[in-house]
C-alpha cells in the first residue's frame, strides 16, 4: 500500500528532477536540441509515462533461486527527447528477508564500464550479513548498453579488443590505424546509440527505476567505475541519495584518460614496495639481497624477453608482457614474487609453473570479450563497445585529437613510469570519437557517503579515493592500511566490514575518517580474487586488469 500512495508524488519528482538536469546541461555537438520552455510540458508528460511502468517480475532463470526475480523496463535513449527511441533496462531484485524491518532499496554496480550488474543481488545475498539483507530489497541492473540492457556492439574482432598497447616507434602508425578503425566501426554500427551510453544517462536510469519502484530515495554500493556512477548520481539527484558506499574510488576530475594513466603512476610506488619486500626475503626467493638487486633481476628478465620471448609450456612471454603483468601483480608483493621466481626459472630453461606465471602470459588487454559473452543476448564485443562508449563519450575533451600528442605522451611517460607509462598513455580510440553530447559531470556536493579504499589497489590507487573524498564534502573515508587488491567490502576484516555494515544499517556515518589495518586473511582474499575470473553474482568489481 505504501508504494501505491507514493506513486503520484514520485511521478512528479522524477520529472521535476530529470528535466532541470537536462535543461541546465550545455550540449556540444548534440544530435538533439536541449528542451525549451515550450517543450517542457511535453518532456514532463513523456517522463510521466515511463514512471507508470509496472515491472513484470518473474524468476530470472529456471535454476536460479526462486526469490531472485528479473524484469525489463523501458528507458529513453535520449533524456532530452524522452518521447523518442526507447531502450531496454534489465533489472533484478531479491526482496528484504524481514519486511517489518525493511528500510528501502539497495542498488549496486560491479565496475566496468561495461560490467554486468543484473546478477549482483545474488552475490550480495551471499556476502552481506543477514541484518543488511533484512533492511533492503537488493536491486541489480545491467547498465544501458550492457548485457541484457539493449546491448551495444561495434562488430569488433577479438584482436581489435586488445587496447592497452605498448608504444613502439615501428608499430605506432599501426596502432593509430587500429584506434581510428575501432572508432569508425563503433560509429558505423551503433553511432546513434553510443552517444547516449554515458554515466550521466545511467544515473538518470537509476533515478527512473527508483521512481518506478515507488521509492523516495535509494541506497547504493558501487565498486570502482561504480563509485563514479554513484558520485554522478549524488550530483544530479542529491535529494534522492540515501546511504551510498563507494568502494575503490575513481577521481571524477580524471575521468577517463587520467584514470587510465593513473594505472602507470600507481604502479611505481607499488613496484618499489615489492623490491623491498622481495629483498627482505632473499634467502627464500633468491631475487636479490637489496631492493636495487631485485630491481636489476626484474629488468634483466624484461631485456632478455625483449630479445627472445621466454616460453613456458609453449606460451611465449615478451618483455612487454612482463611489464604489463607486473603492473597488477606488484600490488601483492607475495604474488609478484612468486611469479618472478617462476619467470626466472623459465628464462634459465628450467621447468616452471605456468599457473604462477599466469599474470605474465600474454598482454592483459586480450580476452576481455568473454566477460560479456556470458549473456546470450549480448554480442561478443559488448563489454568493450560499452566501455569505449563511456570512456570516450563521458568526457571527450579529455582526449586529444592529435595522434602525435599520444606518441609524445607515451615516450615521456615510459620514462617517468617505466613499468606501464607507455601502455597507459599511448593512442586510444577516443582520439577519433565524436564529441560528447553533454559535458562531463563536475562532482562537488555535500551528500553523505562512505568511501572505502585499500592502500594498495591496482586499478584505483589510494590518491584517487582521496580525491573523490575531497569532492564529496559530506563523505567520510575508510582507508585500509596495507590493504591489497581492488574492492574492499565485504572481505572479512572486522574493522572495514563493521564500519560499512553499521552505516548501511543505521545511516550514520563515522564521526571522522576511519583507518583500518589489513589482515592476513583479507589480503589473502584479495589475492584469490586477483587470480580468478569474474563470477556471476560477484559483489566485487570486475577483476579484468584493463577495466575499472
Amino acid at each position: 500500500m505504501r508504494r501505491r500512495r507514493l506513486a503520484p508524488l514520485l511521478a512528479v519528482s522524477i520529472t521535476a528532477t530529470l528535466a532541470p538536469a537536462l535543461a541546465t546541461s550545455t550540449a556540444t555537438a548534440a544530435p538533439t536540441a536541449t528542451p525549451s520552455t515550450a517543450s517542457s510540458s511535453a518532456t514532463k508528460g513523456a517522463l510521466d509515462r515511463y514512471v507508470k511502468q509496472k515491472p513484470l517480475w518473474k524468476r530470472c532463470e529456471a535454476d536460479s533461486p526462486a526469490e531472485f526475480e528479473c524484469a525489463t523496463i523501458k528507458v529513453p535513449l535520449d533524456y532530452q527527447v524522452p518521447g523518442g527511441k526507447r531502450i531496454d533496462l534489465a533489472i533484478s531484485r531479491i526482496k528484504s528477508t524481514a519486511p517489518d524491518k525493511r528500510h528501502g532499496v539497495l542498488f549496486s554496480n560491479p565496475g566496468g564500464p561495461g560490467g554486468q550488474g543484473l546478477y549482483m543481488p545474488l552475490g550480495m545475498q551471499e556476502r552481506l550479513p543477514e541484518s543488511a539483507q533484512q533492511k533492503y530489497d537488493l536491486i541489480g541492473f545491467d547498465p544501458r548498453g550492457v548485457g541484457q540492457s539493449s546491448p551495444v556492439s561495434c562488430g569488433l574482432e577479438p584482436e581489435e579488443e586488445n587496447w592497452l598497447r605498448p608504444y613502439k616507434e615501428k608499430t605506432f602508425d599501426k596502432d593509430v590505424a587500429w584506434a581510428r578503425d575501432v572508432a569508425n566501426k563503433c560509429k558505423e554500427k551503433a553511432g546513434d546509440t553510443l552517444a547516449h551510453i554515458t554515466t550521466r544517462n545511467t544515473a538518470r536510469d537509476m533515478d527512473l527505476l527508483r521512481a518506478i519502484l515507488g521509492e523516495k530515495k535509494i541506497s547504493y554500493v558501487g565498486y570502482s567505475y561504480g563509485t563514479y556512477l554513484g558520485a554522478v548520481y549524488t550530483q544530479l539527484f542529491p535529494g534522492r541519495a540515501d546511504r551510498f558506499v563507494l568502494d575503490s574510488a575513481v577521481d571524477p576530475a580524471r575521468a577517463w584518460r587520467g584514470m587510465i594513466q593513473w594505472w602507470a603512476e600507481g604502479a611505481e610506488p607499488a613496484f618499489d614496495r615489492w623490491t623491498e619486500w622481495a629483498a627482505e626475503r632473499s634467502e627464500k626467493y633468491g631475487l636479490g639481497d637489496t631492493p636495487k638487486e631485485v630491481d636489476r633481476t626484474f629488468w634483466d628478465l624484461v631485456a632478455q624477453a625483449n630479445e627472445k620471448p621466454i616460453e613456458v609450456e609453449g606460451q611465449p612471454t615478451t618483455g612487454d608482457d612482463i611489464r604489463s603483468g607486473m603492473r597488477g601483480a606488484v600490488f601483492s608483493p607475495e604474488y609478484a614474487t612468486e611469479g618472478v621466481v617462476e619467470l626466472k626459472k623459465a628464462a634459465a630453461g628450467e621447468p616452471a609453473s605456468a599457473k604462477k606465471l599466469a599474470a605474465f602470459a600474454g598482454s592483459e588487454g586480450t580476452g576481455t570479450a568473454g566477460a560479456a559473452a556470458d549473456a546470450a543476448e549480448a554480442p561478443s564485443d559488448n563489454m568493450t563497445a560499452s566501455f569505449w562508449a563511456v570512456v570516450c563519450g563521458d568526457n571527450s575533451v579529455a582526449w586529444s585529437r592529435d595522434p602525435e600528442s599520444y606518441r609524445q605522451d607515451a615516450i615521456e611517460d615510459k620514462g617517468r613510469y617505466p613499468l606501464y607509462g607507455d601502455f597507459a598513455s599511448s593512442i586510444k580510440p577516443c582520439a577519433f570519437w565524436d564529441k560528447s553530447v553533454e559535458p562531463a559531470t563536475k562532482v562537488n556536493n555535500k551528500v553523505g557517503s562512505l568511501i572505502v579504499q585499500n592502500e594498495w589497489d591496482s586499478q584505483t590507487p589510494l590518491p584517487s579515493g582521496q580525491a573523490l573524498h575531497a569532492d564529496l564534502k559530506g563523505s567520510k573515508m575508510v582507508t585500509v592500511l596495507g590493504g591489497e587488491g581492488h574492492g574492499v567490502y565485504p572481505n572479512g576484516n572486522a574493522c572495514t566490514d563493521g564500519t560499512v555494515t553499521k552505516y548501511l544499517l543505521t545511516g550514520k556515518l563515522p564521526a571522522k575518517d576511519v583507518t583500518c589495518k589489513a589482515t592476513a586473511d583479507s589480503n589473502a582474499e584479495a589475492r584469490k580474487n586477483q587470480k580468478r575470473d569474474v563470477l556471476p553474482g560477484s559483489p566485487l568489481p570486475e577483476r579484468a586488469p584493463d577495466r575499472f
